[in-house]
């Protein structure tokens, strides 16, 4: 009986990852996954050991992603020391929801250190994860720094700005008056009112009633766009000088049936 030395073995686990990888792959994107893409899935599994399994690489728009997890995976086999992350204090804004992030990948003791720098803001990412923005910058300053330690040219899925459901309405909101998008890429207002409401942990019936009263009209779908631009910034402001009085003033008006946010 032949006696399996090491390097046979890892041959034989890497050509099953691939059949697996492919499987799994052409199951789950069978009418995305092209030949160039089942290439390039072959190169991944061997190289970097990567498994669909395992939700390590994600197919979007027929193109691999590798996700956060499939990268701290790679870290861990081979040996990495450490990831430190500290925020750039100059480039956040908490009141905008504006966040960057600087992070060092140590492969060893004696790594001098891989770095990578991440930001996000609401119009940067997904409307699922909307209120997180703090937490992807950090995972995409992460995820840079990791490819950048390990030499892995493929993006991260948490990298990329939104996925196609970005248009889905939000549940448990009514829509304002249609509103033009700003043209240097800020979400509309509804979606700063929506952000702020869940941001700070708002009723959504009492900021409406607080609307109305702010823009001077019996509903706040009567009220114009510059007086609804008006009332979220003044909310902005309020919720992070004196979340505790805003609070307060709001616990003044009479809860009301939900009907969703402004």
């Amino acid at each position: 009986m032949q006696k399996r030395t090491p390097g046979r073995l890892r041959f034989a686990g890497r050509y099953s990852l691939i059949r697996r990888n492919l499987r799994l792959a052409r199951a789950k994107w069978q009418t995305a996954l092209s030949p160039e893409a089942e290439l390039a899935l072959r190169a991944y599994s061997e190289q970097l050991g990567l498994s669909v399994e395992r939700g390590d690489l994600l197919l979007i728009d027929g193109r691999w992603y590798v996700t956060h997890s499939g990268l701290l995976r790679i870290a861990t086999r081979r040996r990495c020391c450490g990831i430190a992350v500290t925020a750039m204090r100059q480039l956040c804004d908490p009141s905008s929801s504006r966040w960057a992030f600087k992070a060092t990948v140590y492969k060893s003791p004696t790594c001098k250190g891989f770095v990578g720098h991440g930001d996000a803001d609401p119009s940067n990412v997904s409307p699922l994860v909307r209120g997180a923005e703090m937490r992807v910058a950090e995972t995409r300053a992460v995820n840079r720094a990791l490819r950048k330690a390990y030499g892995i040219g493929i993006c991260s899925v948490e990298e990329i700005g939104s996925l196609p459901a970005r248009n889905q309405p939000e549940p448990n909101v009514r829509k304002l008056p249609p509103q033009p998008v700003n043209g240097n890429g800020e979400p509309k207002l509804r979606d700063q009112l929506c952000l702020l409401i869940r941001q700070h942990g708002l009723d959504a019936s009492r900021v409406k009633q607080y609307a109305a009263e702010f823009c001077g009209t019996n509903d706040v779908r009567h009220a114009t766009r510059e007086q609804i631009q008006s009332f979220v910034t003044h909310l902005a402001e309020l919720a992070a000088k004196d979340r505790e009085g805003l609070l307060c003033k709001l616990n003044s008006y009479g809860q009301k049936p939900a009907e969703g946010a402004a």
